[in-house]
């Protein structure tokens, strides 16, 4: 069987490990068409397909708007990412939908034979978005591919240290006490690996490294996958620890400079208090602010003391 990505010794012995770019043939497949996306919006959990839009800075940051859906089936929705300013995110598609679980399966099997690597928690995430739509400065907890099918993004990644990303935002996001999004400077971007994703690759970067994405102008759809490690799961469970010692006990644990015969203990501790409740970190739900014009694709009804978005203005020459 053809394997789905461009393997070489290099790729295989740095997985997880580093920033890398691969190449695949995902974008020639029909599960991605128009007409298959329909297919898959309209058998998929209505509640599952969230809808975003965002402002026009890529550097402002708390301009992103979780939105309704309402009546609009998979048609008006595709129709509407075509028009607007838009963001479906589709999370654990493979849970869902038997043709992308297989799809799924097999990009795990893949990677542990060609790796070595064992792999935990799949989940695979369909992201449609329109022309110039974009995701603000952030990171995810687990290890992340982003397979690129449909249009161009330009990705920025930047490390996973300091002065991009800090011990006490990293625990705050694994104890849930904040989002995803993280304050941003644009001087970061010199220390950034900057990379205009195209159809047919794939990249994948080191555990909690902040990320942003700006869409060129032209529709995008992408495979956003989440999974873990035994060492990913590992570190995951040393933050969450980290930020419990740092909270409870006015410890200030780093990453940087890591303790490793205290680490078994952190992350047993970890587990504890996961086992037993957790901690409540209290983040906040996401709240409706706007809702899709059904009669005219594309158009935003924001709600009542939501100040919509502005285009930037552009400045004279």
């Amino acid at each position: 069987m053809d394997t789905l990505l461009n393997w070489t010794p290099e790729l295989a012995r740095r997985f997880t490990r580093d920033n890398l770019l691969f190449d695949h043939s995902l974008h020639e497949s029909d599960l991605f068409a128009d007409e298959a996306l329909v297919g898959l919006i309209d058998r998929f959990p209505r509640e599952g397909v969230e809808v975003f839009t965002m402002g026009y800075d890529p550097a402002t940051s708390g301009q992103w708007f979780f939105g309704r859906r309402g009546n609009l089936d998979g048609r008006a929705l595709l129709d509407g990412v075509k028009a607007g300013r838009l963001w479906l995110n589709l999370r654990k598609v493979n849970h869902h939908d038997p043709a992308v679980n297989a799809l799924c399966e097999r990009m795990f099997e893949e990677i542990a034979a060609k790796t070595g690597v064992s792999t935990l928690k799949p989940d695979l995430g369909l992201l449609i978005s329109s022309p110039n739509a974009h995701v603000f400065y952030h990171l995810d907890m687990p290890l992340v591919m982003l397979w690129q099918v449909r249009g161009v993004k330009k990705v920025h990644v930047y490390p996973a240290a300091a002065p991009c990303i800090h011990d006490d935002a990293l625990e705050a996001i694994a104890l849930r006490e904040s989002d995803e999004q993280l304050p941003y400077d644009p001087a970061w971007d010199r220390a950034a690996l900057i990379h205009d994703l195209k159809p047919g690759e794939m990249m994948t970067w080191v555990q909690n490294a902040p990320h942003r994405i700006v869409n060129g102008d032209m529709v995008n759809v992408s495979l956003s996958i989440e999974f873990q490690t035994p060492k990913a799961l590992w570190r995951s469970n040393l933050i969450y620890g980290n930020g419990l010692l740092r909270r409870w006990f006015g410890v200030k644990p780093s990453l940087a400079k890591r303790n490793l015969w205290l680490e078994p203990f952190i992350v047993a501790f970890a587990r504890i208090v996961k086992l037993t409740g957790g901690y409540r970190g209290n983040k906040s739900p996401l709240k409706p602010r706007f809702s899709l014009d059904a009669a005219r694709l594309g158009v935003l009804l924001f709600d009542e003391g939501v100040t919509p978005p502005e285009p930037m203005r552009k400045s004279a020459a």
